[in-house]
């Protein structure tokens, strides 16, 4: 059973298209089962009049698709999209409210439902033209992808019987597996279709608008290529044969590593593929195609489907796998010839880059003048890379579902990032709309700006100390700086992401000192080294099944006192004689790992008094508030650091047991939940009353919605990137904090974060401020 499931879902997996997906489904569906009928019903949506658009049920007003065609209300009707066993003619024509038949009804509850006979049940609806009269058994099941249903699979028989708890099981099974791909591929087919105005939805991870052409990498790379002939068979074997000897080197130093390893099952599959590229097997394969006048990628495309093929058609379940290992070869090779070296290439002009995830080296090394905006598959809004992205003022949006699939390379996008909508091949009405917010935007910008230099005071007379987060030397202009009261955080990661090896301690004095002198005498927060989770190091990997909850921050640094040490004493020095700098440790969670911290930065402290003659001063030496079990300690953490620094995305992460980065699950991340709040609350109160210096660091501080709410707690420092300075000045400016106190009393009593933001929301635009969210 397991088997004819997997290759069922291979089978449509690799279909070109929507159309031969569906029809493939079909068939192999009702062979498995040995049903005499099988169809899929696909949600469709129309527009609705403006009656019916009163009468829409809440249950599908509520609902979101990742991937709209119109922009006008509209309904979700079911189209029977392919059959076997019903009237061809009907497949397209034939369609129904989910309010009707049996087919909505299955989509309406989003459950299974599994008749004897269709006839006798109320909801049964007779389509003429579809020719079903003799079927009686009936058996539905939704294809339900995160919430939304997608279509509904149908297999029916003549004779009067219910289907047993095993077909049942299998359809469901089927219906689960294959919710991914059919979305990916009906994303695909809106694409191609120009006549379509085709918006994917995704989660904002920096805020803003871009206009520009896509810039894809990674894309998916299809096997299926044009039949095209090659004017020169000299020309495309060195082609061929130049990514051929990279692909091998690339799989063979894979094979190597994980030898070291002693990985032995994972080495062994590299092996099995540099088998496949000797001139004997697929690689002589390949080249003997080009010898006969076809394109490289011509020649790499017929050989890997016809030997798939033939193994496919194998009754060996080994030799039958072997086709993945052929698809995988074949797809690595034509990347190489589709986008030799592809970063290497920089765009003549800016684009918005499309991928499947970002690291943070990627964004560093990437021309900021001709980056645009950001897309991705995956990540989360607290990624690094999301992080490093507000950092630069950059449009990104993550979690956009499936748009490597797709063949958007190339195409002018709209990314709204701020609404988490992408507009693909938009029409010009629609782009002079968007030219114009982007010229709003602008003018409010500059707003923003010409106010930064005022002291940010609410109404009622409390300060409040705007500090900026940091990492790049380029965000450290002398203009940005001003407008803010210090350095709240610099993320000494970022120097180490860009180097190929650890930084010596003579490179990281000179990036220290040149934060330091960028800062004037204002006060400087540096965090020592976090790496891991989210943020790897190139030459440094940890593989982990649990990242977030493994090797991170100060666990890795404190196994590894040689490069604490190096960096305290690289931090020390540059620090000089001075009180600006203040030394930062991430991702505590008990006290010992405080302990050792201090005692290391002792030691460097009374090596460089003996080493230098110069004077220095040993920094002030704080503790990010990220794990929960310290805000049940923080009697103790008072008695060993100077400072507590509030690292609410970690924060959020923990308490709410979500991991940020993964899209499944991003709606759960919320840093408005109530607890979130209580907890925030909480650390401020007790570090109060213990006399502990205490600012939060976090994206929160950055939001309009959480800087009201942090000063309501009585925060008075925080720390946010450069993009929201203005702003948040502007905002603070313009309420009253016992105003504020009075709507948190209210919003810590509410159940969830919606009603949080929705009472937020209330507030501002109570105070006409509610355009600052735009």
């Amino acid at each position: 059973m397991l088997k004819t499931l997997r290759d069922i879902t291979q089978a449509v997996a690799a279909a070109t298209s929507l159309e031969s997906a569906l029809s493939l489904l079909v068939s192999q569906t009702r062979l498995a089962m040995s049903t005499q009928c099988c169809s899929i019903y696909l949600v469709e949506y129309q527009a609705l009049s403006s009656e019916a658009a009163a009468t829409l049920t809440q249950t599908f007003i509520n609902q979101t698709s990742s991937i709209s065609h119109q922009s006008t209300p509209s309904e979700p009707v079911l189209v029977l999209s392919a059959t076997e066993g019903l009237a061809p003619s009907s497949v397209g024509r034939v369609s129904m409210p989910i309010t009707q038949g049996l087919v909505g009804l299955v989509a309406e509850r989003e459950e299974a439902i599994n008749l004897a006979d269709a006839r006798l049940h109320p909801r049964f609806k007779l389509f003429p033209e579809v020719e079903e009269e003799e079927y009686r058994a009936f058996l539905a099941v939704p294809i339900i992808y995160q919430q939304q249903v997608l279509g509904v699979i149908v297999v029916q028989q003549a004779d009067l019987r219910q289907f047993d708890e095993g077909e049942e099981a299998f359809l469901m099974t089927l219906a689960a597996q294959l919710a991914v791909v059919l979305r990916g591929l009906k994303n695909k087919a809106a694409v191609t279709n120009v006549q379509q105005k085709v918006v994917f939805k995704g989660t904002m991870a920096a805020s803003g608008i871009a206009i520009a052409h896509a810039y894809v990498l990674g894309g998916a790379i299809p096997l299926e290529q044009p039949q095209l002939r090659c004017q020169d068979p000299v020309v495309e074997s060195l082609r061929l044969n130049s990514a051929i000897v990279r692909c091998r080197d690339s799989i063979s130093s894979l094979s190597q590593k994980f030898e070291r390893e002693q990985a032995n099952e994972v080495s062994s599959i590299f092996s099995a593929l540099l088998s496949l590229l000797d001139n004997e097997s697929l690689a002589g394969e390949y080249l003997k195609e080009v010898s006969q006048g076809w394109q490289a990628e011509t020649a790499v495309s017929r050989v890997s489907l016809n030997y798939i093929q033939q193994f496919m058609a194998m009754a060996d379940p080994y030799l039958k796998e072997r086709a993945n290992d052929i698809r995988e070869l074949g797809q690595r090779i034509l990347r190489l010839l589709i986008e030799p070296g592809r970063l290497a290439l920089e765009p003549d002009k800016p684009v918005i880059l499309v991928a499947k995830e970002i690291d943070a080296t990627l964004l560093a090394e990437f021309p900021r003048q001709k980056l645009a905006g950001i897309v991705t598959e995956l990540g989360g809004v607290n990624a690094h890379a999301a992080i490093l992205a507000r950092a630069l003022g950059v449009p990104a949006m993550i979690g956009v579902e499936q748009v490597l699939a797709t063949d958007i390379d190339s195409q002018l996008l709209v990314l709204n990032a701020t609404r988490g909508q992408l507009l693909v091949a938009p029409s010009p009405a629609i782009i002079n709309e968007y030219r114009n917010l982007i010229s709003i935007d602008k003018a409010k910008q500059k707003q923003f700006q010409d106010e930064l230099a005022n002291p940010c005071e609410t109404l009622d007379g409390h300060k409040t100390q705007l500090f900026l987060n940091a990492g790049l030397l380029s965000g450290l202009a002398d203009d940005v700086v001003q407008g803010a009261d210090g350095i709240g955080l610099y993320r000494t990661e970022i120097l180490f992401m860009l180097h190929q090896r650890f930084p010596s301690e003579q490179e990281q004095i000179k990036v220290y000192r040149q934060v330091l002198d960028a800062a004037g005498t204002r006060p400087v927060v540096m965090r020592t080294l976090d790496v891991g989770g989210d943020k790897p190091l190139p030459y440094f990997p940890i593989n982990e099944d649990n990242p977030f909850l493994g090797w991170r921050g100060i666990r890795l640094s404190l196994d590894h006192p040689e490069l604490l040490l190096m960096q305290l004493r690289a931090m020390i020095q540059a620090g000089g004689v001075g009180t600006q700098l203040q030394i930062l440790l991430p991702m505590v969670s008990n006290l010992d790992e405080i302990d050792q911290a201090v005692g290391y930065l002792e030691q460097a402290y009374q090596e460089l008094k003996s080493e230098c003659d110069a004077k220095i001063v040993k920094p002030s030496i704080g503790i990010m508030l990220e794990v929960p079990a310290l805000l049940y300690q923080l009697d103790d953490v008072a008695t060993r650091v100077d400072f507590v620094s509030v690292g609410s995305n970690d924060l959020t992460q923990y308490l709410l047991a979500v991991d940020r980065n993964n899209p499944n699950v991003s709606a759960l991340f919320d840093s408005y939940h109530p607890g979130i709040l209580r907890a925030l609350k909480r650390a401020l109160d007790d570090c109060r009353r213990l006399g502990l210096d205490i600012s939060i660091c976090g994206e929160l501080a950055g939001e309009p919605l959480g800087a009201l709410l942090l000063i309501a707690m009585g925060y008075d420092k925080l720390s946010m990137n450069h993009a929201s300075l203005g702003k948040i000045n502007y905002l603070l400016r313009r309420v009253q904090r016992d105003e504020l106190r009075v709507l948190l009393d209210t919003v810590l009593r509410l159940p969830n974060g919606q009603q949080v933001r929705a009472k937020l929301i209330e507030f501002l635009t109570q105070q006409e401020l509610a355009w600052l969210l735009e």
